[in-house]
């Protein structure tokens, strides 16, 4: 469930705004201070965070810095009686991606939150990760596990995986493989590199009868999925 942080000290305001997100399926932290706002920026990673610029104990400008300090990537906008330019260029250099100034309609407002997170959701990267209940492999995550007992790939290793895994039951040419492992890296490999890579990749993952990588003579490697050896 995606996260929102409101740092508003009007209350009428304040509560309005979360019963509508929340209303929208949303899991909605509010607070009325800038004391209150970094306790929770400690503890939470928000997607969105609605920023009253003036607070009672400091200012929405100075929590935007914070979030940008922890290194989070929450998408801060900023809401503000004043209209002024030279206030909103200051949200923006701050790190703010939006500005709303008061009034505002709260019905539009909550349709943007959902407008930016539905972009965002588009726009995460695929959690790439082959599981086939004996071998597990988080290309996300940089992470493998062969019946729950954690696995050490290269990084070229995962690569040479990871376009395996993409590519199921196709032969991939020795090129083929080459290329990409070029075109990644940036640097040349060489074929008996990519020899040693793969028997690496054997000895780690094809064991208990599971075979994953089949050798098509003469052509290439094809993925298996583990397949298991009939006796």
């Amino acid at each position: 469930m995606r996260k929102i942080l409101i740092a508003e000290d009007d209350k009428l305001l304040n509560k309005t705004l979360n019963f509508n997100l929340t209303s929208d399926g949303f899991n909605v932290s509010s607070v009325h201070t800038y004391r209150d706002a970094v306790q929770y920026i400690k503890e939470i990673e928000f997607d969105i965070a609605l920023l009253d610029i003036n607070l009672p104990d400091g200012n929405g400008l100075d929590l935007c810095e914070e979030i940008r300090g922890r290194g989070q990537h929450t998408y801060i906008i900023f809401i503000t009686a004043n209209d002024k330019e030279s206030d909103m260029l200051k949200g923006y250099r701050a790190g703010g991606a939006d500005y709303v100034t008061k009034p505002f309609s709260v019905m539009v407002l909550c349709k943007k939150v959902a407008a930016v997170l539905a972009n965002l959701e588009l726009r995460a990267p695929q959690h790439d990760v082959f599981d086939d209940g004996h071998l597990k492999i988080d290309f996300s995550e940089q992470s493998a596990a062969l019946e729950g007992q954690p696995l050490d790939f290269t990084p070229k290793e995962y690569r040479t995986l990871f376009l395996f895994v993409k590519n199921p039951r196709i032969i991939l040419t020795k090129r083929q493989i080459l290329e990409k492992l070029w075109d990644i890296d940036g640097d040349f490999v060489e074929e008996h590199t990519l020899v040693s890579i793969i028997s690496r990749i054997r000895k780690k993952i094809e064991a208990k009868g599971h075979k994953y990588i089949k050798t098509a003579y003469g052509m290439g490697y094809q993925w298996m999925g583990g397949e298991q050896n009939k006796s």
